[in-house]
């Protein structure tokens, strides 16, 4: 018996001993780092990633050592991990004295195709090739995590490697992808013990940040335009990290692309994602478009412009907030909110501001910022014949997001010709799947205003175009400019009342405006117009002579219709005339908006229709841009006939009972009287006509 309890004892101590010395070699060898197991654990690491990791090319540098405790943890004097085989760059990584801690969950999800998460990262030299193609395969994406349906708009960020500590004295960084057409190279230094958030939450001025953290400058292209940034954290770790956890980091970034400059000053917690990103920023460039293009925002094209404000990103989430805002000559504020969390991003909220150009607007229709006056023309590239701004629409851009906003000015100034603004303006700014409406348009002006909506629908390869407009009450001696020598009179005064209904299609708005159909009708209430201005148009030499040696003065107008049909681009008025105590002024011809040229003729006929006093016809012809006067060379009495006048009063028959002239039924009867005067005149001319010889 005491010889078996002996055998157990020595079993157990046996056993005890085997325990201790495997015990005691697996710590001897984690402190040693089992260095005969690196080169298994870099053929291991090499099938799990599905790319070539090598540990030390030089042998001479080190002894490559390996961890198991607690995760995999390598330590060697030189890590390389294979570029992919469609790749010509001669790896993906390369760190030098370099340390990776890495769970062995984070192997087996990254084996599965989920992004690479890497607890540590240490290395005095870090270089690094990231590269994706336009198929959507990346140089970040190990294992089975390619993209399977690969899509330009995707950018790849859900698969970038997530570093939780990193810690690289110095790095380049070349960034080329394809999808985002991308071409960036960047120098960065890398430390952390930098001073806390608080300790940098009230620095006013850029770039005066401590040296530790990240300092860093890239210069490359993004897009058409060449980039150049800079950029300065204090701490980094929290900036590569995506797990919600991070605590902010003062950042500041100052970029260029092209002409446009941004400056941050703020925190993120994410570099990558720009998670819980909050700060002030200050923008500036040539045109709002040139900053919406490379974040897939839909801008409008204008002139220059300097933006500041604040910005916050929650999630998917941004929110603007501008305080000051000047494009052009304009002054504005927004308070804009920017969902990437829809299907299509969606960009809603308000814009104000006390003034507003029409002229800073211009590139929006592809015409030239009021700002900037266009360069003269050279021999080699002789001035364009056309004056309709031709530049073709980007009506994807329609289609890049939705939207929801509100816009009210207290002042949109229209251009030199108006003497007063439009004061105030208001209307609601919507874009659903390519579709842009202005809706609920109101704005005053010269004690009148102005109402309709506005639509462009951008959905198909002709944009379509199509506006209802209605004005009242518009007074022209105060909303046009008519200067005159000496303080004269206004030459046309009176309250506006018309409308404009009108659609078209195109792909520029010189091509909408060339396939314009509708109609255009507008009369004059309490009407005056220029004495000298009507014996200048019925070239009256004799009359007109005697209204300058006494003075011009203004005639009460008892009649001022126009009628104006519009049918591919081509206006014609069915009826237009301004009739007053002395004359009576007729127009007829065409205005054809898609070849940019002008064919009208301008009658003036005394009150009595006496045949015998109809005036020479005066004709206005030629394209928009150098049209030319002329008058009838042969007689008046010899070329017009009764049935020409007829021409000219049948369409204003029709249309006086559906005009409000502005004086009640006393208006209408004017117009009316105008008409009966008018009728029997021609049938006198008609009657005439056979006992005249040619």
């Amino acid at each position: 018996m005491k010889h078996h309890t002996g055998r157990i004892s020595t079993g157990w101590a046996v056993g005890v001993g085997v325990v201790a010395l495997v015990v005691a070699g697996l710590a001897a060898g984690e402190v040693a780092g089992w260095p005969f197991l690196a080169s298994p654990v870099q053929r291991a690491l090499s099938k799990t990633l599905q790319r070539e990791v090598v540990f030390n090319e030089s042998q001479a540098s080190g002894a490559a050592t390996v961890r198991f405790l607690g995760g995999l943890k390598v330590k060697l004097p030189q890590l390389q991990i294979a570029a992919p085989a469609w790749s010509q760059r001669p790896y993906f990584l390369r760190a030098t004295h370099a340390e990776m801690h890495l769970s062995y969950g984070s192997l087996w999800r990254a084996r599965q195709g989920a992004p690479l998460d890497i607890e540590l990262l240490r290395a005095d030299h870090l270089v690094v090739h990231a590269e994706r193609l336009a198929d959507g395969r990346a140089s970040w994406a190990f294992g089975d995590s390619q993209p399977k349906d690969p899509s330009p708009d995707d950018d790849g960020r859900s698969v970038l490697p997530t570093v939780h500590d990193l810690r690289v004295l110095q790095g380049q960084l070349t960034f080329v992808d394809a999808p985002l057409k991308a071409n960036i190279t960047a120098e960065l230094q890398l430390a952390e013990g930098a001073p806390s958030p608080a300790a940098l939450a009230g620095t006013p001025q850029p770039l005066r940040l401590a040296v530790q953290g990240l300092v860093a400058s890239a210069q490359g292209t993004y897009g058409p335009a060449k980039l150049s940034a800079k950029l300065r954290t204090a701490g980094v770790t929290p900036l590569l990290r995506s797990d919600g956890g991070a605590e902010p980091v003062p950042i500041v970034l100052e970029l260029k692309s092209g002409k446009t400059a941004l400056v941050f000053n703020g925190t993120v917690t994410d570099l990558f994602k720009l998670s819980r990103m909050k700060g002030v920023f200050r923008v500036t460039g040539p045109s709002l478009a040139a900053v919406g293009d490379p974040l897939g925002v839909t801008l409008p094209s204008t002139g220059a412009f300097v933006l500041a404000g604040r910005v916050s990103k929650a999630g998917g989430v941004w929110n603007v907030l501008t305080d000051d805002a000047t494009v052009g000559s304009s002054k504005l504020k927004a308070a804009m909110t920017y969902d990437t969390r829809p299907r299509v991003p969606l960009l809603s909220g308000s814009v104000t501001g006390p003034r507003l150009l029409l002229a800073d607007l211009a590139p929006t229709i592809g015409g030239e910022p009021g700002a900037a006056p266009a360069p003269p023309a050279s021999a080699s590239s002789p001035a364009s014949a056309r004056v309709l701004p031709d530049k073709e629409f980007d009506l994807p851009s329609l289609r890049a997001m939705n939207a929801n906003v509100l816009m009210a000015f207290d002042r949109v100034e229209l251009g030199s010709l108006f003497a007063l603004p439009l004061q105030p303006l208001k209307t609601h700014l919507t874009l659903q799947d390519g579709k842009l409406r202005l809706d609920d348009l109101v704005a005053r002006t010269a004690d009148g205003n102005l109402t309709g909506k506005l639509s462009l629908d951008g959905t198909g390869k002709l944009a379509l175009w199509d506006a209802d407009l209605r004005w009242s009450g518009v007074k022209l001696e105060e909303w046009l400019k008519q200067p005159r020598a000496g303080g004269g009179p206004p030459y046309v005064s009176g309250s506006l009342v018309g409308r404009a209904a009108v659609k078209g299609q195109g792909r520029s708005t010189a091509q909408i405006l060339g396939s314009l159909d509708g109609v255009v009708t507008t009369s004059l209430r309490n009407g005056r117009v220029s004495h000298l201005v009507i014996e200048a148009a019925g070239l009256d030499i004799a009359q007109a002579l005697g209204v300058l040696l006494k003075g011009d003065d203004l005639l009460p107008v008892s009649c001022a219709l126009a009628d104006m049909q519009v049918t591919q681009g081509v206006l014609r008025p069915r009826a237009l005339v301004v009739d007053t105590g002395d004359s009576t002024l007729w127009a007829d011809g065409s205005v054809s908006l898609k070849d940019e040229t002008l064919d009208l003729r301008v009658v003036v006929t005394p009150k009595d229709f006496s045949p015998l006093t109809l005036r020479t016809p005066l004709f206005v012809k030629g394209p928009f841009k150098d049209p030319r006067i002329s008058v009838e060379k042969a007689p008046l009495a010899r070329k017009l006939g009764g049935a020409v006048l007829l021409a000219l009063l049948n369409p204003l028959a029709a249309l006086v009972p559906l005009v409000d002239s502005g004086g009640g039924e006393a208006g209408t009867d004017t117009c009316a009287q105008l008409i009966a005067r008018a009728k029997q005149a021609a049938r006198d001319k008609a009657q005439a006509a056979p006992d005249r010889k040619p």
